[in-house]
């Protein structure tokens, strides 16, 4: 039987690099020989696109109503997940329910949003959260410059501000109970990259 695979999860905000730092990421474990399995949240499934409907506008949902569609989203997704931890994969994840609980948390009820998340069964904890920290304003300023339309919760810069310190409230929640690491991502993007390496190596 396959060694089991580590799941790691991607947080920070819409324009902090997540992308690009993941997929640097993702090109160093294959080339040490790992298999990867690439993913992201919301998904590509029906409830997926009901988020990215929401989420660019088109078919407005309350905040409540997008915390449940995400719930329902990650339990499907983490039948997914756990088929390619089972085979030995590592799974590298952009976003997850750390997302929830500072998007949707504050606008909603935080311990309702973080406790249908973290205490359901058919959700798994993640081996570790990389948390990439950048500037809000310096996000914002890489969304207008990138995007034609942005989604709701990238419109407001306060409330991408009110964001970044609900992440950060979030992660000194749970610090004794989750593997979280904060990396100070507004630098090269090398040196991002191998503070993020470093800190993945820990759980291989």
């Amino acid at each position: 039987m396959a060694q089991r695979g580590k799941f790691i999860v991607f947080e920070g905000l819409d324009g902090s690099g997540k992308s690009t730092q993941l997929k640097m990421l993702e090109d160093e474990l294959r080339a040490q020989g790992r298999t990867i399995h690439r993913t992201a949240e919301p998904t590509g499934g029906d409830v997926g696109r009901a988020i990215r409907r929401a989420l660019s506008g088109d078919e407005p949902r309350t905040t409540a109503q997008l915390a449940a569609l995400f719930l329902a989203d990650r339990i499907e997704h983490n039948a997914e997940i756990a088929a390619h931890l089972d085979a030995g994969e590592d799974v590298i994840c952009d976003r997850y329910f750390y997302s929830s609980m500072a998007y949707q948390g504050p606008l909603t009820d935080p311990d309702w949003v973080a406790d249908m998340n973290r205490r359901c069964p058919a959700i798994a904890k993640p081996d570790l959260c990389v948390f990439l920290d950048v500037d809000y304003r310096k996000c914002k300023a890489r969304l207008d410059a990138g995007r034609d339309k942005l989604e709701i919760y990238e419109r407001d810069l306060s409330f991408m501000e009110s964001t970044r310190s609900a992440f950060l409230a979030v992660f000194r929640r749970y610090e004794s109970e989750d593997r979280i690491v904060i990396v100070d991502a507004d630098r090269e993007l090398d040196a991002v990259a191998a503070d993020i390496l470093a800190a993945v190596q820990k759980i291989l």
